[in-house]
């Protein structure tokens, strides 16, 4: 299992924020938004469901914080769209 780590306007996997292996950028846009713009997940990474879980947390975070979320990266656009779930965020 991967751990997930709250960086400046991302989460990411990794040693650090500037070295990480997979990650979900977001950027605040008025006081109740945020644009997620970016999602990356590393080649020794791939098909073991961490982009998902990405998107997982930057759902939690915005609804801890009261956000909604403008997906325009189309994996994390795609993985909202797909899971009902998640449509409360948008």
């Amino acid at each position: 299992m991967v751990e997930i780590k709250e960086g400046k306007q991302r989460f990411y996997v990794g040693d650090s924020e500037s070295d990480n292996i997979a990650e979900i950028h977001y950027v605040p846009t008025g006081k109740d938004r945020i644009i997620v713009d970016h999602t990356f997940v590393s080649d020794e990474l791939r098909g073991q469901g961490v982009g998902e879980l990405l998107v997982e947390r930057i759902v939690h975070y915005a609804r801890e914080t009261n956000k909604k979320i403008i997906p325009l990266c189309p994996f994390a656009k795609q993985q909202i769209d797909a899971n009902p779930n998640y449509h409360d965020i948008l």
